[in-house]
């Protein structure tokens, strides 16, 4: 095989990115924006590690599942993946990527169940992350990152995100252009405004501008309340060199820099920094399940990496009572705050520590009680040490959510047994059914990010 050679091949699966892998010369080629049974003729760009990176030159024999992609700058824009295939096929690769990682990295068999579906597939993200640059001639650029790089595609709007995207651009646009603003140039580091995010909450706006420092931003606080009605924006000044979305210095130009609001019945308050699941609905269905889980029995529920306390709160109202731990102070102190705001004084415990240090003192204070664990951890997954902590706790009941298949499967692995650590490497153990302390009772992705190759997943553990 041969770098910028043509080759004609059949897909015959997916890659972790959402790529169609094709065979040459008994090597796989990872090739974007094909489908699995799609005869195309595709162009080698790179051979390294066994394995070949190309790209589409023709699709020769198109997948019935092929789809038209809605946003016009799909093939250019970084962040979706799955545009091009229809909705059906979507659920059916998340549900997949799952099992395969469950089986590649922890050698875990396991029916997957299909992929809950989200009710908006497109319009359905609730927060905006605009990065604002300037291109080789300095005028200014806004938009949305070419994939793996920091080139930002310029944009009028985006169709997964909601209907205001538009709003936003226009108005970032017209406010830099009256004020004689340019947008941040990465590389030479000058400029004046980084980026923008705003945060939908009720149909109220939370709206943080990130500049390379001190601005009017007043300005902008008008033509946005003039475009969108109720909005609250922050300041945020970053000086920093990395790509840190924000900064420590924030100064509230308009509104109190926060809303409070509702979501399932609890109260909130809600600003530039809070987290909230992109997807309302997709959020809504998730967070009912494992209320659902967690309740049963009577248990009381201990949430892992607890955040704001939204989930705790959840499980406080439908559970004896619910102890969220959380590591980053802040958090800590906001879900102390949703604590009183909802009356959960007396059902609700928020703990400022580390999982592994915090679980056995949880435990303690509970003894007798059926205990069921909910584990929600960031992107790259659970510490080993609260893994274990976790596994050898003896809890009723496991419930573990990820956004990363490949984190929760090695995760996972530990926690079962699948995976053992031998000389300082996880290795796979095939006989861990029978020693585990826990049996998988279901397995079910949830599309909280339509049209892109990530999703959510549940995973429920039963003590045997």
């Amino acid at each position: 095989m041969q770098k910028n050679e043509i080759y004609t091949s059949t897909a015959t699966g997916y890659g972790t990115e959402g790529e169609a892998v094709f065979s040459v010369e008994n090597t796989p080629v990872f090739v974007p924006y094909c489908l699995e049974g799609e005869r195309a003729e595709i162009k080698i760009l790179s051979v390294k590690g066994g394995a070949a990176y190309g790209k589409c030159e023709r699709v020769l024999q198109p997948s019935p599942l092929r789809t038209e992609p809605a946003c016009p700058l799909f093939y250019k824009c970084g962040g979706c993946q799955l545009q091009h295939m229809q909705y059906s096929a979507q659920l059916e690769f998340k549900a997949g990527l799952v099992r395969n990682a469950l089986r590649k990295i922890a050698g875990i068999e396991a029916d997957v169940l299909p992929a809950h579906a989200s009710a908006q597939q497109y319009r359905y993200r609730n927060k905006l992350v605009l990065p604002v640059g300037a291109d080789r001639d300095g005028k200014t650029v806004v938009g949305f990152y070419a994939a793996r790089s920091h080139r930002i595609v310029p944009a009028d709007d985006c169709p997964i995100q909601s209907e205001w995207c538009s709003a936003v651009i226009s108005a970032v646009k017209k406010y830099m252009s009256e004020c004689g603003l340019k947008g941040y140039d990465e590389e030479a580091r000058r400029g004046d405004i980084r980026r923008i995010a705003v945060r939908e909450v009720g149909g109220r706006y939370i709206v943080a501008l990130v500049a390379a420092k001190a601005v009017n931003a007043t300005p902008l606080a008008d033509i946005l309340e003039k475009n969108l009605g109720e909005v609250t924006l922050l300041l945020n000044i970053n000086k920093s060199q990395g790509n840190a979305v924000f900064s420590d210095d924030w100064r509230i130009v308009r509104g109190k820099g926060f809303f409070e609001s509702e979501d399932m019945g609890i109260k909130f308050r809600a600003g530039a920094n809070t987290f909230l699941q992109v997807n309302d609905g997709v959020r809504s269905d998730l967070y009912s399940e494992i209320v659902r889980e967690a309740a049963d029995g009577g248990a009381v529920a201990i949430d892992l990496y607890s955040g704001g306390g939204m989930l705790t709160a959840l499980l406080a109202r439908a559970c004896k009572a619910a102890y969220g731990v959380e590591i980053v102070r802040e958090a800590s102190a906001c879900a102390e705050e949703l604590k009183e705001m909802n009356g959960l004084s007396d059902r609700m415990v928020n703990i400022c520590g580390k999982v592994e240090e915090e679980l056995s003192s949880v435990f303690a204070r509970t003894e007798g009680e059926r205990r069921v664990i909910v584990c929600d951890p960031p992107r790259k997954g659970m510490e080993r040490s609260a893994v274990e902590a976790v596994r050898d706790s003896g809890a009723d009941k496991v419930i573990l959510v990820s956004c990363n298949p490949a984190t929760l499967a090695r995760d996972l692995g530990i926690l079962l047994g699948a995976l053992k650590e031998e000389d300082g490497v996880l290795k796979k153990n095939p006989d861990y059914a029978s020693t585990s302390a826990y049996s998988i009772s279901y397995i079910r992705p949830y599309d909280m990010f339509p049209q892109t190759r990530h999703t959510e997943t549940l995973v429920v553990l039963e003590r045997k």
